[in-house]
């Protein structure tokens, strides 16, 4: 009899927290001056139906193109990406009521950034245009303060309408946050940064920069949850490599592709990421694509490819997965909406649900707690 009340009480509780959790905040930032947005905008998605509803948006802001919440979930940073006239901006961000305020901005030096990430010290920008990296301080209260270190990239590659100098597309944090990671689409290159997040002046010293094939163009990556592997896709050639990962030190194992055989169209490799679970990772693909492919991850690190499928939409700049691995979202910039596919956990197969989340220039994707 106490044998069955314990096992009870354990599915009890064990329902009550999935419960608690099926619900989370979805964070959106949009590009601005192609069609009215007013930049941040957030919903609540229900991850057992797929269903979301609006919850709240951002007062205007510029360009919001990519985002980074604080680990205490209660901050956003947004790139600003306006030229020249760049920079970055926080606000204060409310879970539990969706809502977001501004608190102040920064230059980031550094032209169009593109990309942005942040820890308990700094926040850490990639500038496109500027094909530089940016340092800036993060105050006690949330807000942004100066900058510490600008690092400013050199070079240029083949292609000369896409490498004409270089161009940081990403900064990334490797698991451990001993590393900063760089893509430089401009000058095929990735660099390695030893991090220090308490340094006034340096908080990245450069110890590694490593050259991939001319013309490629690399722009995305994500590690693996262990940080054994590294996975880089590259924006113009539509290569997929795969390296090992050992104290900042990377081998390739393994390259592929994300282009279907005989494909002959335009296109630009964008988004990748690794489902929750660790055992399937996805790209997706723009141009004249406009699809999403699907790799399952060996034990040994290396992909094999599942397949891939059209995103139903124009543009599919970014994708998030919901945290628990049931939905599979697709940003399109240019058809103006989200588009929601169910995702099968076990396989790791996409299909659409018809459900659409409809904005402007939807870009960067953000599950959070509520």
């Amino acid at each position: 009899m106490k044998r069955q009340y314990f096992t009870f009480v354990i599915i009890l509780l064990i329902s009550t927290i999935q419960a608690q959790n099926k619900d989370f905040n979805l964070v959106i930032g949009t590009y601005t001056n192609s069609c009215e947005s007013n930049g941040i905008y957030l919903y609540n998605f229900n991850s057992e139906t797929g269903d979301f509803s609006y919850e709240n948006s951002s007062s205007a802001v510029v360009n919001p193109s990519y985002l980074s919440v604080s680990t205490d979930n209660k901050f956003i940073y947004s790139v600003n990406e306006n030229g020249s006239d760049s920079y970055v901006s926080a606000f204060s961000y409310k879970a539990n009521k969706a809502t977001v305020a501004p608190l102040n901005k920064q230059e980031t030096k550094g032209a169009d950034p593109c990309y942005l990430i942040n820890d308990e010290k700094n926040i850490i920008t990639a500038n496109y245009s500027g094909g530089s990296i940016t340092v800036l301080e993060k105050n006690n209260d949330g807000s942004i303060g100066e900058i510490k270190q600008l690092v400013q990239h050199h070079g240029k590659g083949v292609n000369a309408s896409r490498q004409e100098g270089p161009h940081v597309h990403m900064v990334q944090f490797s698991p451990d946050k001993k590393f900063v990671l760089a893509t430089d689409l401009g000058t095929d290159q990735v660099f390695t940064y030893a991090y220090d997040a308490n340094a006034k002046e340096t908080p990245l010293k450069l110890v590694d920069s490593m050259k991939v094939a001319a013309g490629s163009g690399p722009r995305h990556l994500t590690f693996s949850d262990d940080g054994k592997y590294l996975y880089l896709v590259h924006e113009l050639d539509g290569a997929l490599t795969v390296y090992s990962h050992n104290e900042g030190q990377l081998k390739k194992i393994q390259t592929t592709s994300i282009l279907t055989k005989g494909f002959k169209g335009k296109f630009t490799a964008a988004a990748i990421a690794i489902a929750p679970n660790g055992k399937f990772l996805y790209v997706t693909n723009r141009g004249e694509a406009n699809t999403i492919s699907t790799f399952e991850i060996l034990k040994n690190g290396k992909l094999k490819s599942k397949g891939e499928l059209s995103t139903l939409g124009d543009g599919p700049r970014s994708f998030a997965i919901d945290p628990t691995g049931n939905y599979l979202l697709v940003a399109h910039q240019y058809s103006n909406n989200v588009v929601v596919f169910k995702r099968d956990i076990i396989t790791g197969a996409l299909t659409d649900t018809g459900k659409r989340i409809e904005l402007c220039a939807p870009v960067c994707l953000i599950f959070t707690e509520q």
